[in-house]
């Protein structure tokens, strides 16, 4: 016989067990939708606080069009601007009495006084130490500037005494690393021959093994054959013998 308490215990439908159900399975729902949303959470903030996910660091993997098309630009606040060459800063505290003019063609430069009435020394050697520069206004003020101080009246007599001095700096831009440097140096050497003839021929040996080298270089092969020509012109025999104890294969003049 059944008990009195469990003839008062009312038998549970099948809607109260479906409720029942019902609600235990929402309450293990949301206990998963909570348990996802803090994992998610948790990978966000991991995320972001990546030093992948940076904008410097976005900036190193991803480069702008800019940095392509002004691969010289300088940094204001970079080393590379709070320490100037030698060259830029004599420059820019007007150690050099010239300054670059830009025209709607070409540039040209604009002396303070007429040029024949300027010292070499220093003036020649500092020019010519700054044909290593590689950013403008400095590349072309250099370049320029020897040009045209060579042309002056009395320039042989000016330049001769200062070849000690200069063929070793002419020999660091014929070395230089960037095609430029070593093409401004090229044409300096040729200019320079012009102006004090066979007395560049004690210091020749000194360049010709930088010329050698880069005469391995296609691109090059035709301007510096072009510029030995001119030496062995202005230089006279004595530059043929020099010349061809250093590089055999040269092609004479002469011939």
């Amino acid at each position: 016989m059944l008990s009195k308490k469990q003839m008062m215990q009312k038998p549970e439908c099948r809607g109260d067990i479906q409720l029942r159900n019902r609600v235990t399975g929402n309450c293990n729902q949301m206990t998963s939708s909570g348990t996802q949303i803090k994992h998610r959470t948790t990978v966000q903030r991991s995320k972001s606080s990546s030093p992948t996910s940076s904008p410097e660091s976005a900036g190193k993997l991803h480069p702008r069009p800019s940095d392509k098309l002004n691969p010289k630009t300088i940094n204001p606040f970079g080393e590379q601007s709070r320490a100037p060459s030698a060259f830029a800063a004599i420059y820019s505290k007007g150690g050099i009495p010239c300054r670059l003019v830009h025209g709607s063609v070409k540039h040209r430069l604009q002396w303070e006084c007429p040029p024949d009435h300027l010292p070499f020394d220093p003036l020649l050697i500092t020019l010519a130490e700054g044909l290593r520069e590689t950013r403008h206004p400095y590349t072309f003020v250099s370049k320029e500037g020897f040009r045209e101080l060579l042309l002056v009246q009395g320039a042989p007599e000016k330049a001769v005494p200062l070849l000690p001095r200069l063929i070793p700096v002419l020999k660091a831009a014929l070395v230089h690393l960037d095609d430029e440097v070593f093409e401004r140096g090229l044409n300096a050497l040729v200019q320079l021959s012009v102006v004090v003839g066979p007395s560049l021929n004690d210091h020749l040996k000194h360049l010709l093994t930088s010329l050698s080298k880069r005469l391995r270089d296609k691109k090059f092969k035709e301007p510096i054959s072009s510029a030995l020509q001119k030496l062995e012109q202005h230089g006279g025999s004595g530059s043929l013998t020099i010349i061809k104890s250093k590089i055999p294969t040269y092609c004479s003049i002469c011939c």
